[in-house]
């Protein structure tokens, strides 16, 4: 019996909260302002690949309380991956409420 081949999955749009490095110089594509690094504070951005029809087609960034606020127009925060820039408690308990919300509207 020949082997089918299994098709893998569309990728899909997808968000990740990363700290705002030094030098960025991108504007939140909620509010428009500027994502700005502040040295003296850690600020957050979602960084999200947004895919059509299964084909990656562009970045966007939003500062991590307007990504909220848009109600996760990518869908939940993934990760973090990166552990030594993980969140605070206080704003992984309000992913996880965002999260758990999002699973019981859907």
């Amino acid at each position: 019996m020949p082997s089918r081949a299994k098709k893998s999955p569309k990728p899909t749009s997808r968000a990740v909260l990363r700290d705002v490095e030094a030098g960025s110089s991108v504007d939140c594509a909620s509010c428009g302002e500027r994502v700005k690094f502040q040295a003296k504070i850690r600020n957050r951005q979602a960084i999200c690949n947004v895919y059509i029809n299964g084909v990656w087609n562009r970045v966007e960034h939003y500062h991590a309380e307007c990504y909220e606020t848009s109600d996760f127009p990518h869908g939940p925060i993934q990760g973090p991956l990166d552990t030594r820039k993980s969140p605070s408690p206080a704003q992984l308990q309000r992913m996880a409420e965002a999260n758990a919300n999002l699973a019981t509207s859907a």
